[in-house]
């Protein structure tokens, strides 16, 4: 059991993983004019109505796991599968693609001087404008995949930086973009600033799902498409979720959904457990100080998009009140949990979920198994759960390897069953 006497934001060492409250948050904080101006009702509607504009949009599918919520000991699991979305394979395909647009459409209305109808980015009507934008990001895969897209689907030229660890699977999905791919020694924040010298040096225009001092609007832009999966997932939902495990990486998509869900649900929000590799638990360590802590080294784990070692500047604004607890988990239990879903369970058909897709139903198979946890974030027979899997297999040679047979095999032509 916890104990009662562990001081605020204390690191619990569990059998399998690290635990923090964050004491801190709390339903009844209020949600500040500092954090509307990072995310906001009015801005996420801009963001909804230009992205359910592009070809190729539909929600993704919110399917029941009723296998395994009997299994955790819980009322429900929803999941939220993202592997179709837009046919890259990830929820950063509503982030990085939206950033884009934004920038690209405020650049032509600097150099024209005048007010553009976005609908004209999307046509290509200002090319001419466009011709010496170069947009730029360093990225694990996904990010930069969605900042590729961007870049062919609204006209720009696009340089990747990717670390020593992004497979050769990601850095070819994004050349195929038409991007430029250049690889870095170091890891994921050694790409950020490789990136950022680079643009730096060459006029770029950075592109970035992560925020610093003075870098602050263009991951905004990001975590604001991001808020349309959630939403999509809030809508679908009989009754509103108790509890929302959500992996963490910088935190932009986790504070991007507890950002949407406290502004619909205000003192009623979920609770919400951000949950990250063991081996780049900057948010965990951040939760514990009280303030920004990086984390050095590697960054070793098998889910690459959450390989980061520095919490994103305006999500920690967000989680730092609206987040309540902290899980850091190894990757043991990942391999596992995707063969799960790619087995039919109950009345669900098979799931391709990625090696980040299933951090979160890992958090929670951890707190359910863990009674002083459990009890710590309220977790019950009757709490429903929502996660998010934010991607398919975004690298088809890693989930063969971890799943045992391919995408194509696990779905075998069925697609999961909505709920």
């Amino acid at each position: 059991m916890l104990s009662a006497e562990i001081s605020p934001n204390d690191i619990v060492t569990r059998r399998d993983f690290l635990f923090a409250l964050n004491r801190h948050a709390n339903r009844d904080r209020p949600w500040t004019a500092a954090q509307n101006d990072i995310l906001s009702d009015k801005s996420f509607e801009e963001a909804k109505a230009i992205i359910t504009r592009w070809e190729g949009y539909a929600p993704t599918p919110l399917i029941c796991l009723p296998d395994l919520a009997a299994e955790a000991g819980v009322a429900a699991i929803n999941y939220k599968d993202e592997s179709g979305r837009f046919g890259l394979g990830s929820f950063k395909a509503l982030g990085g693609s939206y950033a884009v647009a934004r920038l690209l459409h405020h650049r032509v209305e600097r150099k024209l001087a005048r007010r553009v109808p976005i609908g004209e980015i999307f046509d290509r009507t200002h090319q001419d404008a466009l011709s010496d934008v170069t947009v730029t990001c360093a990225t694990d895969g996904n990010h930069g995949r969605s900042v590729a897209w961007g870049a062919e689907m609204f006209g720009c030229r696009c340089v990747i930086f990717i670390h020593a660890g992004v497979s050769q699977f990601r850095e070819g999905a994004i050349a195929r973009f038409g991007a430029e791919v250049r690889r870095v020694a170091g890891n994921y924040d050694d790409s950020v600033r490789e990136a950022e010298r680079a643009a730096k040096d060459n006029g770029w225009f950075v592109v970035s799902d992560t925020s610093y001092d003075g870098y602050l609007d263009v991951p905004r832009d990001v975590m604001q498409g991001y808020e349309l999966m959630a939403a999509e997932a809030l809508e679908r939902l009989s009754e509103p979720p108790t509890h929302v495990f959500l992996q963490a990486g910088v935190g932009g998509m986790a504070a991007a959904c507890a950002a949407l869900a406290k502004r619909r649900y205000g003192a009623d929000r979920p609770f919400i457990v951000l949950v990250e590799p063991i081996t780049a638990d900057c948010i965990l360590r951040t939760v514990a100080a009280g303030k920004l802590t990086a984390v050095e080294g590697g960054l070793d784990t098998i889910r690459a998009g959450l390989a980061c070692g520095e919490v994103s500047v305006i999500a920690w604004e967000i989680l730092k009140d609206h987040a309540d607890a902290v899980m850091a988990l190894p990757d043991d239990p990942v391999a596992g949990l995707m063969r799960r879903l790619a087995e039919p369970g109950g009345a669900r058909e098979p799931i391709v979920a990625g090696e980040s897709a299933v951090a979160g139903l890992a958090g929670l198979m951890a707190a359910a198994a863990d009674n002083g946890v459990a009890e710590a974030i309220q977790l019950t027979d009757q709490s429903r759960i929502l996660l998010f899997g934010t991607e398919g297999d975004t690298d088809p040679t890693l989930y063969r390897e971890f799943v045992g047979r391919s995408s194509a095999a696990v779905r075998q032509g069925a697609l999961a069953t909505d709920c």
